[in-house]
């Protein structure tokens, strides 16, 4: 009886837990979301910047990716009263959470190209 419990809570937390990541996944979806908030990890970028640095990712494409983010609250939009308007993106307090997770991604993809390199 005891042991039927236990399996419960398990499958509770383990389908809590799949949850989570599964919430994460939804936000984060897509190839190039992860990309444009590691570039923003770095610092405020203008839409031009942003477009070079996520290489191969299309202006519309760019666009919308950049609403969403702005949309979950991951990142604020600021337009500038410039000649050409100029239009600067940035991580909010609640994106740069994101960036241990960003950094950890980023080391694991270094240690793994290390690995396939070397492996053969």
């Amino acid at each position: 009886m005891g042991d039927t419990i236990a399996v419960e809570k398990i499958s509770v937390d383990c389908k809590q837990h799949l949850r989570a990541i599964n919430d994460t996944q939804d936000l984060l979806s897509g190839k190039w979301k992860v990309m444009i908030i590691g570039c923003l990890a770095l610092g405020k970028k203008r839409y031009m910047e942003l477009q070079r640095m996520v290489e191969g990712i299309g202006s519309k494409m760019l666009s919308k990716e950049l609403q969403e983010l702005e949309i979950n609250g991951l990142i604020t939009r600021t337009v500038q009263d410039t000649k050409p308007i100029t239009v600067e993106y940035e991580l909010t307090e609640y994106g740069r959470t994101l960036k241990p997770i960003i950094d950890a991604m980023a080391l694991w993809g270094v240690q793994h190209r290390k690995k396939i390199i070397t492996a053969k």
